[in-house]
């Protein structure tokens, strides 16, 4: 395995706190909180689902993503509609993004793409497997540890 620098840590430790911050001060920007902005990004990339599955991606009991969906359905960037498989169930599908959103996170897409410009294809290549891998790894330890909690 290569060696990994001596700061690895801290730096990964800052980077995912400057992202979770900037989504933060980016929901605030356009007046949500950053758990309703995380919802919307979840019906985005995952389509419609019912509140449970929402809940469970989420981390929200039940109540809270009523709630959370309430919100959302007023500020007119979800609604409620019959599963088509099940018209008994409801699912929650995703409207339209927020209203100065592109704006508010514009400013740090410019500055990604000057880092990112500066690499050659194979290194993009190497950043975006990561990015995937990354992704699927957070979500399984995401899981593990919910599902720890559950029966803990």
């Amino acid at each position: 395995m290569r060696s990994m620098p001596e700061d690895a840590h801290e730096v990964y430790r800052r980077y995912l706190s400057a992202v979770v911050l900037h989504g933060q001060a980016s929901a605030a920007a356009v007046g949500l909180g950053a758990t309703d902005l995380y919802a919307i990004n979840v019906l985005q990339l995952s389509g419609p689902m019912t509140s449970g599955r929402l809940a469970a991606l989420t981390g929200l009991t039940t109540g809270a993503t009523t709630r959370l969906i309430d919100r959302l359905e007023r500020a007119g960037h979800v609604r409620r509609v019959p599963d088509p498989a099940d018209r008994r169930k409801v699912v929650i599908e995703h409207v339209s993004r927020p209203i100065g959103l592109d704006e508010a996170v514009d400013p740090a897409r410019q500055k990604v793409g000057e880092i990112l410009a500066g690499y050659s294809p194979d290194q993009l290549a190497t950043l975006f497997d990561y990015f995937r891998r990354a992704a699927r790894a957070y979500q399984e330890a995401t899981e593990e540890l919910r599902t720890a909690d559950d029966n803990g």
